[in-house]
């Protein structure tokens, strides 16, 4: 495509030719393929520093935020984000015209109730792509994802993927780093979901205020022919759609709730759940585990239905899903529990403490522990979560990145104040721990990486997986195999 056609809807400046041809468009210097634009992104570094390695790997263009020396054309724009997001949208056709679009927003929650959503709208027939924490699913193609929301330029690449692949609607996450770096920018969603709000992510948006913002905005952008779809029950629900022109659907406990859970009932097997809903009763069983979950499970239905999905499709679909990662339980035979969980946040951990509590007929175990270089005030509210819920609490390291893992502990330990506790740096051993301490009856909740298969150490990123972990350490105690 030639650059003049690639941001002739983009506020911009050119210098230089605007007859150069443009393959591609890359914001990695060491991937760039000769004939990319290269898109100069300000993340923990600027982007601009490499403008000179982009122009060295044959870069055609360059997108920047003010002029540099380059031989080669450069487009100037306000914001590379913005910039970037528009000029993907050109360069792959605007794939997101072509799509029912479905985004669920919220800091917990989001994955699970993408999946449901995914679920049910492939048990309709519609062919469906998601877009989220764990994976892409693009047709019958599934790909590990790099962001929860991708960078705007990849996220329109996976949009024309998509539509090549027949696919007709996307459900995605709408991460609030995504939605504030403007990778959301020039999509427009049919759909807008709302899960809940807590504390997380203040190390990048600083105040509690603008995280919510970053959250709202979702549904500040909906047209007046879109869906916003809220947990009237949580105390941000106002906040999200007070800028809105969407339809407003509520859902929850609430007598307000347009989608209102009449019952709710969980436990190994899995959950059964009854929805008041606009057309009736719809009543269906979830594979499940968790009390929260009939909030995921009711956002989806509600999704669903404004998408024009019938109820006992939705229902029976929603029966069979498992989310990698997401309070997951591991049988090997043990006579206690063993649950997985993402829970990264202080309203998380409660969420996954709380049903552990209502599963476990004796004690309550709680691993955990916080990631490094991130908001280091969460790590004493997520000691104080466990210390109220959990019998035991076992201190452990996350993802400590270049944090020393020992001062990390020493941030979160306060939070726990005289409730017992093992601390163990080494996560491998801080699980082994608490497997090690259960006894019959008990359940233990090994929480903070879900389905991630890798610890980040330092600089290193290693090979490490919860559930693979649980089992070799439940088979090392003579239970099942690994």
């Amino acid at each position: 495509m030639r650059l003049a056609e690639l941001i002739a809807e983009t506020d911009c400046r050119l210098i230089g030719d605007a007859d150069v041809e443009v393959t591609g468009l890359s914001t990695n210097t060491q991937t760039l393929q000769p004939g990319d634009a290269y898109g100069a992104l300000i993340r923990t570094r600027d982007g601009h520093d490499f403008v000179t390695a982009a122009v060295e790997a044959d870069a055609s263009a360059v997108i920047v935020d003010r002029e540099v020396d380059v031989a080669i054309p450069q487009v100037i724009v306000e914001n590379t984000d913005r910039g970037l997001a528009s000029i993907g949208r050109t360069f792959y056709g605007k794939p997101s015209d072509q799509l029912i679009i479905c985004g669920v927003t919220g800091t917990n929650g989001k994955t699970t109730t993408t999946y449901l959503i995914y679920a049910a709208l492939v048990a309709a027939g519609v062919p469906t792509g998601l877009i989220g924490t764990v994976e892409y699913r693009v047709g019958n193609r599934c790909v590990t994802s790099t962001n929860t929301t991708p960078e705007a330029h990849d996220l329109q690449r996976l949009f024309r993927e998509m539509v090549d692949a027949g696919c007709t609607t996307v459900v995605m996450e709408a991460s609030s780093h995504g939605l504030s770096l403007n990778r959301l920018d020039d999509v427009r969603f049919d759909v807008g979901v709302f899960t809940n709000l807590s504390r997380d992510h203040l190390d990048f948006h600083e105040t509690f205020s603008d995280y919510a913002a970053a959250k709202a905005s979702l549904f500040d952008n909906l047209d007046p022919t879109a869906h916003a779809v809220i947990n009237v029950d949580d105390d941000a629900a106002d906040r999200m759609v007070q800028g809105t022109s969407a339809q407003i659907v509520g859902y929850g406990q609430d007598e307000k709730a347009q989608y209102r859970v009449r019952s709710f009932e969980t436990d190994f097997r899995g959950s059964e759940l009854t929805v008041d809903t606009p057309d009736g009763p719809v009543e269906g069983h979830l594979a499940l585990t968790g009390h929260f979950h009939q909030y995921n499970a009711t956002a989806a239905l509600t999704a669903c239905r404004v998408m024009g999905i019938d109820s006992q499709t939705i229902v029976q679909a929603l029966g069979d899903v498992q989310v990698p990662g997401r309070f997951e339980g591991i049988d090997s035979g043990q006579p206690f529990g063993v649950f997985v969980d993402y829970a990264h946040t202080p309203d998380g951990l409660v969420n996954a403490l709380t049903a552990g509590r209502a599963l476990a007929s004796r004690r309550l175990i709680s691993v955990f522990g916080c990631g490094g270089d991130r908001d280091r005030g969460k790590r004493p509210e997520m000691a104080r979560a466990s210390a109220e819920l959990a019998d035991l609490t076992v201190v452990t390291s996350d993802n400590p990145r270049t944090e020393d893992p020992n001062d990390i502990i020493e941030d979160i330990l306060p939070g726990l104040g005289e409730a017992p506790r093992l601390i163990e740096a080494d996560r491998r051993k801080a699980i082994s721990l608490a497997l090690g301490e259960a006894e019959s009856g008990d359940l233990v909740v090994v929480a903070g990486k879900g389905h991630e298969d890798y610890q980040v150490i330092g600089r290193e990123t290693i090979h490490f997986d919860d559930r693979e972990v649980v089992r070799e350490v439940l088979n090392e105690l003579g239970y099942g195999n690994v």
